[in-house]
């Protein structure tokens, strides 16, 4: 199942690459508006400089996951048919894509929860909200999809499926959900079972903490120190959440995500 959450982008029209805008920061060099292609996109669809987006100045590209919207989208919902030689439907392929994405996002977390043993009294719901959120990515008219009100559902149901998980751990577990910790000094903390999510850890500093069983969904780990830390049983961790991190090679991470090159 996840394999098809993952980023294929040999089968996706450069998707990110123009329907996304930026401006200029840390993160990207230049100023690009929502439906203009990034100056780097190949005629094929491709980076021009994928090899050495962070030394040219677009680092937000390598943090960037679609959660494999962007094939979904240009293979199924419009069929192949690209944007460039299929101009008349440009505005709503790039409109589908954040739709899709946060489905797409949605799927992840779902998954993940089904794998979770101590979830099983709510595994019945989880599937029946899989089942849904799947035949919401196979919509046609995707851009007509309440996404919001579909991700609240969800997100009820995964707090608890989170809840259930995190119910084993020995100790007082703090709620952090949606704390300020931008900058704060966690070298070494345990946080297992600790509930972080929508938490603000930008910048923070991880360094060897203890984040199995911690709920981290939503959270912002962009430039978090996470050297030597143990997030291999963070529940609901993603690809750009790692992505945005400043780990390294002992940093510990979930099977199902690859460490990112610029560790």
């Amino acid at each position: 199942m996840r394999s098809n959450l993952r980023a294929d982008c040999a089968n996706c029209f450069g998707l990110c690459c123009v329907a996304l805008a930026f401006a200029p920061s840390a993160d990207f060099a230049i100023d690009k508006a929502a439906g203009e292609p990034c100056p780097n996109l190949t005629p094929e669809f491709r980076c021009g400089i994928h090899t050495r987006l962070r030394d040219s100045g677009f680092a937000g590209c390598t943090t960037y996951d679609c959660f494999g919207a962007g094939q979904k989208v240009s293979q199924v919902t419009f069929g192949g048919r690209d944007w460039r030689n299929h101009p008349g439907s440009a505005r709503q392929m790039f409109a589908a894509l954040p739709i899709m994405r946060q489905l797409h996002e949605l799927l992840w977390y779902l998954t993940e929860a089904l794998a979770l043993p101590a979830a099983r009294p709510v595994h019945s719901d989880l599937r029946r909200a899989l089942a849904e959120t799947e035949q919401l990515t196979n919509r046609s008219s995707i851009l007509d999809v309440d996404v919001a009100a579909h991700r609240h559902d969800v997100s009820a149901l995964l707090s608890r499926a989170s809840e259930l998980a995190r119910a084993g751990v020995q100790g007082r577990r703090r709620d952090r959900r949606n704390a300020d910790l931008i900058g704060a000094n966690l070298v070494g903390a345990d946080l297992r079972g600790v509930s972080l999510r929508g938490a603000y850890l930008i910048g923070a500093d991880l360094t060897d903490a203890d984040l199995r069983l911690a709920d981290v969904i939503g959270a912002d780990f962009r430039d978090a120190r996470v050297g030597g830390a143990d997030l291999s049983g963070a529940l609901f961790l993603c690809q750009t959440q790692l992505n945005a991190a400043r780990g390294d090679a002992r940093t510990k991470i979930p099977g199902a995500l690859v460490r990112p090159g610029h560790w």
